[in-house]
């Protein structure tokens, strides 16, 4: 057994993924524009983190924009049978790098298809829509006219499943009613734990919920308190904080990104980090530190 079996599996679509995977988007430039610092090293990464296990990877045709989707493209093409590639559509990229939001149907639609040219696939694994009726955190609003789209090219056969980023509980509900949500994507770790709730809820109905940012936006206290339980396990904060999301509920999916097969390593070592009580009770409290 690989280290990364112990992380143990959770179903996504039709697929059983290990729950430990890998995102794609620090593979691109500075601010996630442009081409890899260094090209071959960001083949190297893709390539190390599926022989050691992932089968779960996390892009989108937005970073670069293009560039982490030739990547995947170019490193593991054609791809192992129990490989499932998840990516997102609802953004695209500014002349200048910014993030704009992309919600029409021919902006969703030409987004699919680019996913598509770019993997080197005749169908995607996932979509997750991307909601961005704030950038920065889940918003309320109508997803149906955007989610219609994405459920109509589904019906089309060039989408299997559907998930949701950034996105409510209301959000949600309501994609529900219109296809199958098989996984949501939002901002969670230690110190940002707004979705406590949902994630229970979504386990009970056997959802993934896919965590980004594991260690992002912590105050100077919660970044010192994580950083002296990693120093008393002889771990590093980030295999800290993936090891608490692992043990937090059965159906998170981690997906950490890196552009170093060095650090790939530490990350994917984290799937065999146990955790003593007392550390865990410590990290449970980091959301209530204050500043």
């Amino acid at each position: 057994m690989s280290i990364i079996d112990q992380s143990g599996t959770f179903p996504i679509g039709n697929s059983r993924v290990r729950r430990l995977g890998y995102g794609a988007m620090q593979l691109a430039g500075p601010g996630v524009f442009g081409p890899p610092r260094d090209h071959d090293a960001a083949l190297a990464v893709l390539r190390e983190a599926v022989a050691s296990g992932v089968n779960h990877i996390d892009t989108s045709d937005f970073y670069g924009p293009h560039v982490t989707n030739q990547l995947i493209r170019e490193a593991l093409h054609p791809y192992r049978d129990d490989l499932v590639i998840v990516t997102k559509i609802g953004a695209r990229r500014g002349a200048d790098g910014s993030w704009i939001p992309a919600f029409s149907s021919q902006e969703l639609t030409q987004t699919v298809y680019d996913n598509l040219r770019n993997l080197g696939l005749d169908v995607l694994d996932v979509v997750n829509l991307r909601i961005a009726f704030d950038l920065h955190k889940p918003a309320e609003g109508s997803i149906e006219g955007p989610l219609t789209v994405l459920a109509d090219l589904q019906r089309q056969g060039l989408v299997r499943h559907v998930g949701l980023s950034n996105a409510t509980a209301k959000q949600i509900a309501q994609g529900r009613g219109i296809t199958e949500i098989v996984c949501v994507q939002n901002q969670y770790n230690l110190a940002h734990r707004a979705d406590d709730a949902l994630i229970d809820e979504l386990a009970q109905e056997g959802t993934a919920y896919v965590p980004f940012f594991p260690l992002g936006g912590f105050t100077p206290l919660q970044s010192s308190t994580l950083s002296d339980v990693a120093a008393r396990l002889g771990a590093t904060p980030m295999q800290v904080a993936l090891a608490w999301l692992l043990r937090r509920a059965p159906n998170i999916l981690l997906i950490p990104g890196t552009s170093s097969v060095g650090h790939l390593r530490e990350n994917l070592a984290a799937a065999g980090l146990t955790l003593p009580h007392e550390a865990v009770e410590e990290l449970n409290h980091m959301a209530d530190i204050a500043a």
